[in-house]
């Protein structure tokens, strides 16, 4: 079974749900980015998405496009944050790591050697913002032979035959994006978010995680009433962002936030 497969079940059987953090792999600096995520899993993290710089995040808002923009000041590539999780998995075997980005990295790097480096490194799921379904067959079929997972994004706007195309190629889980617009958005209707889930486990039994519009433990809590997974980003790349001189401080900041949004989560299954 694989590391998200049994994270899923695991938290499922426990009536729990998942809590998944973004950040972008070498912001601020290269050397913050590993010791940062096991900050994140001792904080309650069950899943890390890990964003691959890139110079034309189109998908993201500000804040996301500014700590890119850190990482590639740095010269981080897809390759050195494939090694981040090499060095990760040296002390964590059991938390599943997915890498968030866009597909020019990939394509330069070669889908084949994208997967065999990805696949040796312990890289568990790979999600690619601007990979529609209708291109992803000899993508998503290279990564099943390396026990990949291929996670795709369903927005407000997807309907249901689109949702049916997309469930013919992803695995892991989905993404649904909460909200219309970037990254980093503000207003969270947690009533809309719950009928378009409805709607969405009518088509498919895999997961479904939802992000944007996450930004503190009440947020979290409203959004794990009705969702598999909480994806939060923009919220602990700002405070990055704000604290990116002083990395002690930066890793108790992001691990304050993810331990109240974890807590205030784990209330929902005692009522």
């Amino acid at each position: 079974m694989s590391r998200l497969k049994t994270v899923f079940e695991t938290l499922r059987q426990q009536k729990l749900t998942a809590l998944i953090p973004f950040i972008t792999a070498g912001d601020p600096q290269p050397g913050f980015s590993v010791p940062l995520m096991h900050q994140l899993v001792a904080a309650g993290a069950n899943i890390i998405e890990l964003g691959v710089p890139f110079s034309d995040p189109m998908a993201d808002g500000p804040v996301i496009q500014a700590a890119d923009e850190r990482a590639l000041e740095h010269h981080v590539s897809l390759v050195d944050v494939i090694d981040m999780v090499k060095q990760f998995r040296q002390d964590d075997e059991k938390t599943p790591v997915v890498l968030m980005g866009y597909l020019n990295p990939i394509e330069i790097l070669g889908y084949q050697q994208f997967a065999q480096l990805a696949s040796e490194a312990g890289v568990d799921g790979v999600l690619i913002v601007d990979m529609p379904p209708e291109e992803a067959d000899e993508f998503t079929a290279l990564m099943t032979q390396y026990s990949i997972n291929t996670i795709f994004l369903i927005s407000p706007t997807t309907n249901a035959e689109r949702i049916q195309k997309i469930c013919q190629f992803a695995s892991g889980y989905l993404y649904y994006v909460s909200l219309k617009g970037v990254t980093g958005a503000n207003t969270l209707d947690v009533d809309s978010v719950a009928r378009k889930l409805t709607e969405i486990r009518s088509i498919t039994d895999l997961p479904v995680g939802v992000g944007f519009g996450i930004k503190d433990g009440e947020t979290a809590q409203a959004v794990s009433r009705v969702a598999d997974a909480v994806v939060v980003g923009s919220a602990l790349v700002r405070m990055i962002a704000e604290h990116q001189d002083d990395q002690e401080k930066m890793n108790q900041k992001v691990s304050g936030i993810m331990r109240e949004m974890r807590s205030m989560m784990d209330t929902v299954s005692e009522n």
